[in-house]
């Protein structure tokens, strides 16, 4: 049988997408802008949804020979945004198979290329998840920047700011991280940073976009960063401890995904060093694919449940 298959990750900030063919071979991997209707407009979402669909179609020989979809999307336990999602898919004028998931699950899917272990996701935001052999699951976090995404970018970005008005007003401790903050926000003031943070076209991206500031003072020994590394290590572990106790995976793999855990090796050893004093047994692994492929290999289930790649 000749076609191909779509894999969608509808990430905070982007939107990564994988063509295969049948047999999971990668035909081509492309970026278009995020499909988070909790993040972005229905607009823009029916645009980029638009244009996925577009260039599959116009690449592989039409949307007839697309023969199945799975968008992996943040959100969809909202059902207006998944309805949202789906019409629109429809709209496009595809009609085959379509499943629509939680990014985490495509991610968990695409890292350890497998459906059961566990997935720590830190980069705008956070989220762990995690599934065993019984085919019971559980998430922890992933609740949104205004009351969660702890030990994300979102979340590092925040508690700079935070230190260096402390720092400011007497409150917290000198440090780096104030200088730093100016420099990448181009501003000289408090109030100038008050000004972009407040500002109504300041969005989670600008603040997560601050998160690589801790590295350069952690590296220059500024004992402030050293707290917030910390406390993010502290958080990213916590996240992963009710999936483990509720699920019985204390001897599985854990994929750490997302910018924070890997770019920031600060970050990352901290964590591994955290789940290796609570979790001996588990092993902490970089992703094999991301969650882009993820969703190709649920997709190829839902037109063969035995495949086997």
């Amino acid at each position: 049988m000749s076609g191909y298959i779509l894999g969608i990750d509808g990430g905070g900030t982007k939107t990564a997408v994988c063509v295969a063919d049948l047999h999971g071979k990668v035909l081509l991997t492309f970026e278009t802008g995020a499909i988070n209707i909790n993040g972005e407009s229905e607009e823009n979402v029916r645009a980029n949804l638009w244009r996925i669909f577009s260039e599959a179609g116009t690449r592989f020989g039409g949307l007839k020979s697309c023969k199945a979809v799975c968008i992996g999307a943040a959100g969809i336990s909202n059902q207006k945004a998944r309805h949202m999602l789906e019409n629109t898919v429809r709209e496009t004028g595809y009609t085959g198979k379509l499943l629509i998931t939680g990014d985490h699950q495509t991610a968990l899917y695409g890292a350890l290329g497998i459906p059961t272990g566990i997935i720590l996701i830190a980069g705008t935001g956070s989220i762990c998840y995690g599934k065993n052999s019984a085919g019971e699951e559980h998430r922890t976090g992933g609740y949104g920047y205004l009351i969660d995404d702890e030990g994300s970018g979102y979340a590092i970005g925040r508690d700079i700011l935070t230190a260096v008005v402390r720092a400011h007003d007497g409150r917290g401790e000198k440090t780096l991280l104030t200088q730093k903050v100016f420099n990448q926000l181009e501003v000289s003031s408090i109030g100038e940073i008050i000004g972009f943070l407040y500002h109504k076209d300041t969005n989670k991206r600008d603040i997560a976009a601050l998160a690589p500031i801790l590295a350069q003072a952690y590296a220059e020994g500024d004992g402030v960063a050293g707290k917030i590394v910390q406390k993010c290590c502290r958080e990213l572990v916590q996240l992963i401890g009710p999936i483990v106790e509720r699920l019985g995976l204390d001897n599985c793999a854990l994929a750490m995904a997302g910018s924070i855990l890997q770019k920031d090796e600060n970050i990352r050893t901290g964590f591994m060093a955290g789940v290796a004093v609570k979790y001996p047994a588990i092993l902490c692994k970089t992703p094999e694919n991301d969650a882009s492929y993820g969703a190709v290999l649920m997709a190829l289930e839902c037109i063969n449940p035995k495949v086997s790649l």
